[in-house]
């Protein structure tokens, strides 16, 4: 996997298919693209705290809200009260770090 900043991660959602990333990179990607499904599923099969903190803001982003806030307890996280646009892009910026 290469090295990725934000801005390389960004651009790479002009492309048809995600970089060399981890799941939870490659789920914020779909999502990103449009692909609430994908992105959902990559996640779905384990609960480790950055999955659930994924599931969390995509069910935000559904506007299941109680479903978000249930994964947002099983992240240890709040409920975050920025645009969904801004908790992407933290996300992104969190998985990239690792």
């Amino acid at each position: 996997m290469a090295f990725m900043t934000y801005h390389s991660f960004f651009d790479s959602l002009k492309f048809d298919s995600p970089p060399e990333v981890s799941d939870e990179l490659k789920a914020l990607w779909y999502d990103a693209k449009g692909d609430w499904e994908k992105a959902h599923d990559l996640i779905s099969e384990t609960e480790t705290k950055s999955h659930c903190m994924i599931h969390a803001y995509l069910h935000r982003k559904e506007g299941d809200i109680g479903n978000a806030d249930y994964w947002y307890h099983r992240a240890g996280q709040k409920k975050r009260e920025w645009s969904l646009k801004e908790e992407w892009k933290f996300l992104v910026t969190q998985f990239l770090a690792f």
